[in-house]
């Protein structure tokens, strides 16, 4: 299973982990992903999303069907 925003596609960056001495080594950023459950008043069913902290954030702000709404709009099949 990839690890991608559901909605917004972002995945893992890459970069390096820079040491005290100043050696570089390659890793990993991960997003903040979690699961979660999200109820469609108008289609009065719930769906489960892997979505980012970020992503969370918007959905309470604007709301879970506008969120939904510009997703698709992008092209994102949900």
């Amino acid at each position: 299973m990839a690890r991608k925003d559901d909605l917004t596609g972002k995945g893992p960056v890459s970069g390096n982990t820079v040491s005290r001495s100043n050696n570089k080594r390659k890793r990993r950023f991960e997003q903040n992903l979690q699961k979660k459950r999200f109820y469609i008043p108008s289609q009065d069913r719930w769906i489960t999303l892997k979505v980012s902290a970020k992503t969370l954030k918007t959905i309470n702000k604007n709301g879970i069907e506008a969120v939904l709404k510009e997703a698709r709009r992008q092209g994102v099949n949900v």
